[in-house]
């Protein structure tokens, strides 16, 4: 008889980072590996939550096709991918990011089924961005995502951000909150842009702009998630999502301590089988797995009345 072994244990163990898994054939390994694994179907787990990724892009380069992303999508059973395409560019023309908007248009009439777009734009060209806002959600994009070309709680982004709230549209903005050492807690890796928005500048905008939606990305991304969601507790407009390659035990759990599960996105950042791994390997009621997996960011959506039906 298999030896039983509960979801926790044997998450934390596989990882489901086995090819297996992001393959659809199931965990690979050793035969007697298999054999103790076999009273748990990991893919029957993973297949029965609705899942609406609420961090993706595409196009990135010309390997990562649209079709790329659905087929990995089907896989694991994502529904819905909130797809963009930012431009990293410091000092890019306007023009750049209005090609990449029209790359996530297409994409969407491509796979109108599958997509949700948002777009993307660059503060310092104040006019064009809000001109280029109506022009996208004239075509359906129902979000912004945003680099680091300028921090979040720059004067350049209020306009931006007043328009988003007229909207009832999200930022997602790229951020990051680097590790300490030796008691002292950096602020900004010298490796990354100086202009990386922090805990800090998200924390200033909600509280000059309550009604603001704010996405702050991947705290499983590398970055001081503990320190993240402390700093970011006591502001309920600011959400996270769990994307990011790294599998740190306990940090959605923490997530939800400290904002509630209610803020707590289910996102991959392209990084898809481990975030369908962290949100089932946390220990979670089914009741929150589903607000992760779909709920939380289809509410929303729903505000706009941009949600998934």
């Amino acid at each position: 008889m298999a030896e039983m072994i509960d979801r926790r244990e044997f998450l934390s163990k596989a990882s489901l980072s086995a090819a297996g898994l992001m393959l659809g054939s199931g965990i690979t390994g050793s035969a007697s590996e298999k054999k103790r694994h076999s009273s748990y179907d990991i893919m029957s787990e993973v297949m029965k939550y609705r899942k609406l990724d609420s961090h993706i892009h595409v196009l990135l380069s010309p390997a990562a096709t649209a079709e790329m992303q659905i087929d990995f999508a089907d896989r694991l059973g994502i529904e819905k991918l909130v797809i963009s395409r930012p431009v990293t560019k410091q000092d890019a023309p306007h023009q750049e990011f209005r090609d990449s908007n029209d790359m996530m248009i297409n994409a969407v009439k491509q796979f109108p089924d599958r997509f949700i777009a948002q777009f993307t734009l660059h503060p310092k060209y104040g006019k064009e961005s809000l001109e280029e806002i109506k022009r996208c959600v004239d075509q359906g994009m129902v979000g912004l995502k945003v680099y680091y070309q300028v921090k979040i709680n720059d004067p350049l982004f209020y306009p931006i951000i007043e328009k988003m709230i007229d909207l009832k549209m999200i930022i997602l903005m790229h951020a990051n909150c680097q590790l300490g050492m030796a008691g002292y807690r950096m602020k900004y890796d010298t490796k990354l842009n100086p202009n990386t928005s922090i805990p800090e500048d998200f924390v200033e905008v909600a509280k000059r702009y309550p009604e603001a939606l704010l996405h702050f990305a991947h705290i499983t991304g590398g970055g001081d998630w503990e320190y993240e969601c402390k700093a970011l507790k006591d502001y309920p407009n600011i959400y996270v999502d769990v994307s990011g390659s790294n599998n740190e035990a306990n940090a959605i759990n923490y997530a939800i301590k400290y904002l509630g599960e209610d803020r707590v996105f289910f996102g991959s950042d392209n990084c898809y089988y481990q975030a369908v791994s962290k949100v089932l390997a946390a220990d979670l009621t089914e009741a929150q797995r589903k607000k992760i997996f779909f709920e939380n960011y289809n509410n929303v959506l729903k505000k706009g009345g941009y949600n998934v039906d």
